[in-house]
């Protein structure tokens, strides 16, 4: 499995381009947490998590992917480029709290990268004007 890094992904410029570099490709069913979903979710509350999560907002200034022009309106989810494990939890594996494996995505972004579908995506916003006669 390749490692998945901000680095590489920052090269790619489309939303398009860095969602293929980032959904799972048939992984869905894969289960990381499982029974043991309570470790993860303790996880996400500890300090250190919303250190890294603020650092990485700033960092993708609230866009999607870290996309200009695709700013996130509800709440911003920090996606893990790379699977992780309990055991990553429980042997704090440093690379879970490292930006470099962190972005930021909306949840229907984040929801296309897990089950692969690219209809989720955000679309461009389409400015109108005055006299604009073409349809959306």
């Amino acid at each position: 499995m390749i490692k998945r890094r901000y680095s590489d992904l920052k090269k790619l410029k489309s939303l398009e381009e860095r969602y293929s570099y980032l959904r799972l490709n048939g992984q869905v069913g894969k289960e990381t947490f499982g029974w043991d979903r309570h470790i993860n979710q303790k996880f996400y509350h500890t300090i250190e998590w919303k250190r890294v999560r603020d650092l990485v907002i700033l960092r993708d200034n609230g866009c999607d992917l870290g996309v200009e022009g695709f700013e996130i309106q509800d709440k911003i989810l920090i996606h893990h480029m790379n699977p992780i494990w309990v055991k990553d939890i429980t042997d704090r594996n440093p690379d879970i709290l490292n930006p470099e494996f962190l972005i930021c995505t909306s949840d229907r972004t984040h929801q296309a990268i897990h089950y692969g579908d690219e209809n989720l995506l955000p679309k461009p916003h389409i400015e109108r004007r005055p006299g604009d006669t073409r349809l959306w």
